[in-house]
Parts: C-alpha cells; structure tokens; sequence
C-alpha cells in the first residue's frame, strides 16, 4: 500500500503553485493513467487518474489543510471489477 488518500479535483479546480519543473512522469499497466512524482523526494502528491480523465487524484496526505473526508474503500487489485462502483463514467483503458 502506497499511503495515497485521493481525493477527486476537477481539472479546472485544481492549480499547481509551484515544483512543477521538478516532476517525473511514468505510466505501466494500461499506460491510461499518467502518475507524477518529485524527483526530489519521491512523494507522489496528485497524478492523472485512468478512472477519471477529467480530474486529478489529490493525495489528501500532501494537503497543508485537508478537508474532512469520508474513506470508502477500493480494490485496486481487481481494478477492472471494482472501477465499476466509482462515481463516475470510465473507461476500461
């Protein structure tokens, strides 16, 4: 388990203030989801999600001031299955 607590923010509600030029890209699996890490620290804070290619995934543990949140619980391992009960409309890629 990577510690990731997503939280889904609109592409349009989301701005990065600053490291930008320190980001790494990689992409396996289906390569639809694009995951960025600093390569300073290795921390990965947000990344472009496959299930929802209109938002990034916000890792709530990199928030200065997280907002209350409600955990569901999600099988990433059976990914294709579990997609599915996400809130949204997704692709398989």
């Amino acid at each position: 388990m990577s510690g990731f607590l997503h939280i889904i923010v609109a592409h349009g509600d989301f701005e990065l203030l600053s490291g930008r030029d320190v980001l790494t890209a990689y992409r396996f699996g289906t390569e639809a989801a694009e995951h960025l890490f600093c390569s300073s620290c290795g921390v990965k804070s947000f990344y472009q999600p496959r299930s929802h290619p209109d938002a990034w995934s916000v890792n709530a543990h990199c928030l200065d001031h997280c907002p209350e949140l409600a955990v569901e619980q999600f099988d990433g391992r059976n990914w294709e299955r579990s997609a599915g009960r996400l809130d949204h409309k997704h692709s398989p890629d």
